[in-house]
């Protein structure tokens, strides 16, 4: 496992696994399971490399479970569990010029879509966006692969300063042949460029972050209203027509159990958090 950490909350995994490396595509994401009584977590393939067997995860320490990566796993040490790929892939054929979108955490698994485009033969435009110049992160990986690039900061420190709202509409306004936006972050992030594109009947695909817990789409935890119908997010996505989610819903729903979930991390800390090793039992 290698690991770098790109702020006091954003760090990256990369786990040995060669079977899933090589089935990986675009737009997929893997449940993980710290240890043997710990909690199923999805997370978005923000990377993977065939050829040396790896799965890159980009996580922000945020809840209980993630906290808790953050500070048992390391070099050497080894995940109680790890299912994968799962969700379909993105679409990439067919796409003659794309505007790729990620805001904050949604800048990884952005990337694969990035260059999924690009080797498919697309002119891929890419806009991402950081609170400030002190969370970027993989721009070299992005300037490798896009055709051209805007970078957007809340504050200015780096890039234009503005939403990624302000970084598409700009590329819309340059390229009005634009066959596909792909936008993925935050709910409110996403929605906000839902709205941006719907005037431009541009189609529009956001990738979905309910609460999952099976991923097989037998708990239905991960439902969410698509036009007139009730999907599952980790099996009929999670991937979707962006101008045909209900984003209301789907906020209503991340938000459900922030409650338990605040409880979860309390307990974990005043328990000693500081002193557990249940990651690092066994080297990869």
């Amino acid at each position: 496992m290698g690991r770098e950490d790109f702020s006091e909350t954003t760090y990256m995994l990369e786990i040995s696994d060669p079977m899933m490396a090589h089935v990986a595509r675009a737009g997929q994401f893997v449940i993980v399971v710290l240890h043997e009584r710990g909690e199923r977590v999805p997370l978005t393939i923000a990377d993977f490399d065939r050829e040396r067997g790896t799965i890159t995860l980009v996580i922000q320490a945020v809840g209980k479970t993630t906290r808790q990566m953050q500070q048992e796993c390391r070099v050497g040490t080894r995940l109680f569990g790890m299912a994968g790929p799962l969700g379909k892939p993105a679409s990439i054929g067919g796409v003659r010029k794309v505007i790729c979108v990620g805001g904050g955490l949604g800048v990884a698994p952005v990337f694969p879509q990035v260059r999924a485009f690009k080797n498919a033969g697309a002119y891929v435009i890419g806009v991402i966006g950081f609170r400030n110049k002190d969370l970027v992160f993989w721009e070299e990986k992005f300037r490798r692969y896009c055709d051209e690039m805007i970078i957007c900061s809340d504050d200015g420190s780096v890039g234009i300063k503005g939403l990624v709202t302000k970084g598409l509409e700009m590329s819309m306004d340059k390229h009005a042949d634009t066959d596909r936006v792909v936008a993925i972050g935050p709910p409110i992030m996403m929605r906000a460029c839902t709205e941006t594109t719907r005037p431009r009947k541009i189609e529009t695909i956001v990738s979905l972050n309910p609460i999952m817990v099976d991923g097989t789409g037998m708990c239905g935890g991960c439902r969410v209203r698509i036009g007139d119908d009730v999907r599952m997010a980790c099996v009929d996505g999670p991937e979707f027509d962006a101008h045909t989610v209900d984003f209301d819903d789907l906020m209503s729903r991340v938000g459900r159990f922030k409650e338990q979930e605040r409880q979860a991390l309390e307990r974990w800390t005043n328990n000693g958090c500081n002193l557990r090793t249940d990651c690092n039992r066994q080297s990869s």
